[in-house]
Parts: structure tokens; sequence; C-alpha cells
């Protein structure tokens, strides 16, 4: 079986430590010591220097260096105090990768229930007992790495860390994890357990990945070509009708190069960007970036689609877009207005990696719209 999901590499990322006892606070400062980004919340009751730290919620905000309360013997430990945990955490949850709660599991899961969200966004939380003989992987075990989280908590602490992700303890692949690794959109979540069960239970999955990027992550036995009365993995950006038991994943694959005549309203190029996508059968979750002329810097509507859309921008100055020799559509009144024969087509070739247009030009009134595919030797 291909291991590579299975390996535990050190995550990053943000890390709140929650502690509740003298005991749980020492093992929280070892945890802070040696995990980067990481803040150790402690309950008041065990504040040491009380005067020097405002409690996280109250007066102020918890991000303020002066409401440290950075004990003697590690002056380096980001601590900040708390008198009511449930709203505490309830603050903090979305704004850390992961959540150390050094207490009981029984309290953690009433804290956090209301909290949760979907398996996509919620983050990390690991329960360590408050001597630190376990580890427990308690929530996004895959998607938010808590159980790589727990096997590096555990190492640190010398616990013994709990999984208890049924794929993971039977050394089986997930797809979950799969997606992740490889970057891709979960369309489908409710379907994730429907392709591991599958796992577990020795079927066969149908496959369907013109890029290749699921299929070398699946050991061979578990993929079938024939499509009948297997669960099946669609991985496209192409919007092909599927059931609605399919797991659909998009690979982020797409550049959209855009132009648009000068302060165009944001409706109307959101509008048009929509409608091109739609009618094209283009998934809108393969888009990865967005590209225009660097003459476009400072236009709003562009702008604030790209704030809209939550995807970065890339701009490319006239010598550039020239460049390209590939492009379908050029046009001389561009050229005549701006100094170049393209910008949409030109712009989506440059960010994707000088890969084949799947959409050349599309324009209304206002806006031009094109789309490339990442190169393919470009796929991370």
């Amino acid at each position: 079986m291909d291991t590579v999901l299975q390996k535990d590499n050190p995550v990053s990322g943000r890390i709140a430590v929650w502690v509740l006892t003298s005991h749980g606070r020492h093992l929280g400062e070892t945890l802070c010591r040696h995990l980067k980004q990481a803040r150790l919340f402690i309950s008041s009751r065990l504040a040491d220097v009380a005067s020097s730290a405002a409690p996280s919620g109250g007066p102020g905000h918890p991000d303020s260096e002066s409401q440290r309360d950075c004990p003697p013997d590690h002056p380096e430990t980001d601590i900040r105090v708390f008198h009511r945990l449930s709203g505490t955490v309830g603050e903090q949850f979305h704004k850390f990768d992961c959540h150390v709660f050094v207490f009981s599991t029984g309290i953690a899961v009433r804290i956090i229930a209301p909290l949760l969200g979907s398996k996509l966004t919620d983050p990390a939380v690991v329960v360590v007992d408050d001597m630190g003989g376990h580890a427990v992987s308690l929530i996004s075990g895959h998607l938010g790495h808590a159980n790589q989280y727990t096997r590096q908590i555990a190492h640190l602490l010398g616990a013994t860390p709990v999984i208890t992700t049924a794929t993971d303890v039977n050394h089986l692949p997930a797809i979950d994890l799969v997606a992740d690794r490889q970057n891709l959109f979960i369309e489908t979540p409710g379907t994730i357990k429907t392709i591991n069960m599958a796992f577990l239970e020795n079927k066969k999955i149908h496959l369907h990945d013109p890029l290749n990027l699921v299929r070398p992550l699946i050991p061979g036995q578990w993929t079938d070509d024939a499509p009948s009365g297997c669960p099946r993995v669609f991985c496209d950006w192409r919007t092909t009708p599927v059931s609605r038991e399919t797991l659909v994943l998009r690979p982020r694959v797409l550049a959209v190069g855009i132009g648009c005549n000068r302060h165009t309203p944001l409706d109307t190029i959101a509008d048009f960007y929509k409608s091109v996508l739609t009618n094209a059968g283009i998934s809108r979750h393969s888009v990865y970036l967005l590209a225009t002329t660097d003459l476009k810097k400072d236009e709003p509507g562009i702008l604030a689609l790209t704030n809209a859309l939550d995807l970065p921008l890339r701009f490319y100055d006239n010598a550039r877009l020239s460049s390209v020799k590939t492009i379908q559509n050029p046009s001389n009144m561009v050229k005549k207005h701006i100094g170049v024969h393209s910008v949409c087509e030109a712009a989506a070739i440059l960010a994707s990696h000088n890969g084949p247009l799947i959409l050349p030009k599309q324009k209304n009134g206002d806006v031009t719209l094109a789309v490339a595919l990442k190169e393919t030797g470009s796929m991370s």
C-alpha cells in the first residue's frame, strides 16, 4: 500500500492550549515551549501575576502584548488568563488551527459542541489528560490535522496517542486526506464517509480522475473502471452531472484572465464571471487565481471581485502580456487603448504557467474573461 498519507510530519499553525490545574499548566508550558505559534490560556485561579495580565475576553483585546502573563522561568511563553472557560473558548475557537484541552474529554465535548460547524472548517481539537498520559484526537482528525497534532503532542509529552478514525487504525487510505494532500476542494463532504467505508469494507470505488491527482494515492485494489454498482469519486473541473451519492472533488487548476472597462461595477463583473463559468460547465471551485494587466491595479470592480471570491490576483505588464504567442482572439482595439493585443487570454495563459486555454475570450459590453488550465508539470 502507498504509505505516503500515513507520514506523521510535524504540522504548523496557531495552537491554543487550555489548562485548569497547576499540573495542567506545567504540561501546557512544556507544549508551548516546543510548538511554534502556541498560546497558553490559563484559568484566573492559576495566574501567578494577576496584576500584569488582563483576563482574555475582558477589557482590552487578548492579543495585546501588555496582557501577557509570562512566568520568570519561561519568559518566552505566551500566556492569557481567562475567567470563564466556555465563553473564552467560544471567542477564540475559529482564531486557531488547533485547540489542546488539558482536562477531561467530557468538559471538552460540552464546551465545543455548540461551536462545531463542518469538518471542512472546524479546527483540530486534541484532549490531554491532567497527568499527560494520553493525547486524544477529538475533532477534525483528517482535514484539521488533529491526528497529526495528537501524535506530535504525545511525542513531546511522552504520552500515548489515541487515534480513533477507522481508516487510520486499520492502516487504510482516507479520501479526505487524499483531497487535503492534493489541495482538492471537497464539494460534497457528506459523501466522504461512503468512500472511506468502501475502503473499510474492502470494496472498490469508481474513480473519474482525468488529471491523475487521486489515483496515485489510492492503491489499485480499491479502484475499478466499471462505474456500475461502485461508490464514485469524481475529480474534475468540469461540472458534469453526477449522482447525489458521488463524492465530487474539484482540483484547483484554473486561472481566469479578466479585463474590464474603467469603473465597471462589481455586480456587472461578478454576474458575468458567474454566468460564463456556469454556461461553460466550469466549476468555480477549481479557480485558484485571477489575473489581469497591471493597468488595473487600482480598478475597484476587479479588486472587489478578488475579495468577494477570496482569490489572489496577479498583474502582468505589457511586456509579459505581449510575450504570449498562443492567444486566440487578438484585438486591435485593445492594442490601441492599452498597448497589447490581449489582456484576458494572455493573462490567463501566463497565470497558468503557459497552460492551454480551455475557454477563449468571452465578452459583454464591459468585461472580458478567459480561462486556462494549469500546465500539468506545475501541479502540486
